[in-house]
Formats: C-alpha cells, structure tokens, sequence
C-alpha cells in the first residue's frame, strides 16, 4: 500500500465557545478555509485539535462536521492513538465510511522498548484495512521511535508513512535513504518543512497552517516541485510567527490568529490556558503584518 498523504496536510483546532462547548459552525468554517486555499489533506483529532480532553462522543461529532463539510473533496486521517494497545485497536476497527487513513501516536508515558513499540504498531495494523501514519514526538510521548524500528515497520503493508516531528535530522535522513518505495515521511514540525523537503520528506502535518493555509500550502507545493527559492520566500514570511505560536504551547497561539483572522474564538479546554496578554499582541501584530 502506497502512501497518498503528500504535500500539506493539516492538523485541525477544534473550536470552542464560551462556555467550551464545540463550536461546529466555527468547525465548519475551518474547513472551508483550509479546502479554499489549497491544503491537501485534513487531519482531525490529532494533539492539536484536544483530543485528550474531548469524549470519544464528542470527537465521533467533531469527524462527522468535518466528513459533511469537506463533502469528499479532500483527504481525511482520524487522529487515534494511547498507551492502551488492545484499547486503541477496538477504536481503531470502529472508525466510520469517511475516513481515508489513521494517524496514530507512539504510546506514551509507558516508555516502551523498541521492540515494544514494534508491537504496538504491528497489532493496530492488523485492526484495520485503512493505511496508518506513525507518529514519533518524542517530546511528547517520553520516547523516540528509532529509525530502524521505522523502517521495520514500512514493511507492513498498511502503515504508509511517518509522521516524524523528533528533531534530529540525522535520524530523518536516515528513514528518508532506508524507506521503500511508497512509504512516506512527513514533517511534524513546521519550522523545518522546507529544508527538510529538500533532502526528500514529502510534505507535513502542520499546525500553523490553519491560521495561513495559502501561503504553507504554496511553500510546499514549491518545495515539491523543487523551486526551493519560491518556497524560501514564504518560509521567511511564516519564520518568526511560527516561532511565536509554539512559544507558549499549541494550539493557544494558533487559535489567537485564527480569532485574529474572524474564523474562530481562541477558547482552549483545561489543562491548557490562554497565551499571555504579551504572547496575544504579538501574535496580533505579526498576523497583521502578514495579512496587509
């Protein structure tokens, strides 16, 4: 099974209003934004979009908008991952028509051996028919998924690609050069998206491109086509607000933007909390920089 998750994909928000219910119509919206600006896949319930403080309900809903609303005209992969692997396969033989392929984080917290990991992954493929992306952050999960277990895992015919937001270059090449044919790997990290499409990552999940769909979605289309000075043009616009959206943890910064942009209230669900009143004006400002 060849990878189909290429170019800029995007990991979605999930909105909220003012008393943190779901905000679908603002949902709704955000589709709209990103399929009318060139984005080429969609991604719901990833870490982004709040998955861990939203009810299995609530994210069965939160796909269902997204599945209406994109109306088949974009691809769609379904944020399921944990550190439960029986518990995270009955999920996985439960996702409904609408969905094109699984995007699935290393278990967390556990900080399994590699061969553990192997496992892991190895048993969640065989709950589904649908293609799965790995996913190695490991600031996040406590662990990193090793470039050989990588590669070992490509061999299974259903896990296409890596989504690899680890950091270390190095480690990336090395999947980039080992990989077989139709196995992808994608960038986990927007800062980096450009030079690393130039030693051959195919593209990204991305954060930041809720808030500027166009101009991520060109700067990856030109890196695809390697017109790398195209691309390092919009790279350098987005260079210092990316910076700023992580500054104080994801999505607060994204949603500012987005609330900046008329498309969304900034709310977040406990534990996260909103940016500092200094975070928000210089989202604000930089936002408008771009945007005029």
């Amino acid at each position: 099974m060849n990878n189909i998750f290429k170019g800029a994909g995007v990991a979605l928000v999930t909105p909220f209003n003012e008393k943190k219910s779901i905000d679908f119509e603002a949902l709704r919206k955000l589709v709209r934004y990103q399929i009318d600006n060139g984005i080429d896949f969609l991604v719901v319930q990833g870490t982004t979009g709040e998955s861990p403080v939203l009810t299995q309900e609530e994210k069965k809903e939160v796909l269902q908008t997204v599945i209406e609303e994109n109306n088949g005209k974009l691809p769609i992969v379904y944020g399921i991952g944990g550190n439960n692997t029986l518990a995270v396969g009955e999920l996985f033989k439960k996702v409904p028509k609408g969905v094109d392929g699984i995007l699935s984080v290393s278990p967390y917290y556990n900080k399994p051996s590699q061969q553990g990991i192997y496992e892991h992954y190895k048993y969640l493929a065989s709950c589904t028919d649908l293609p799965i992306i790995l996913y190695n952050v490991p600031g996040r999960t406590g662990s990193n998924v090793s470039a050989e277990t990588t590669l070992r895992l490509s061999e299974i015919d259903n896990i296409v690609a890596m989504k690899e937001a680890s950091g270390d270059l190095i480690q990336i090449m090395d999947i980039v050069k080992n990989k077989p044919e139709g196995f992808g790997v994608l960038s986990g990290d927007d800062a980096i998206v450009t030079p690393l499409m130039s030693v051959g990552v195919e593209g990204v999940i991305s954060v930041s491109a809720n808030s500027f769909p166009k101009l991520f979605a060109d700067m990856v289309h030109f890196a695809a086509e390697g017109n790398f000075e195209a691309a390092e043009k919009n790279h350098y616009i987005l260079h210092d607000i990316t910076k700023l959206l992580f500054a104080e943890g994801n999505p607060g910064g994204v949603k500012v933007v987005l609330e900046k942009l008329g498309i969304m209230k900034s709310y977040m669900r406990m534990p996260l909390y909103p940016v500092s009143d200094e975070l928000r004006k210089k989202l604000e400002e930089e936002t408008e920089r771009i945007i005029s």
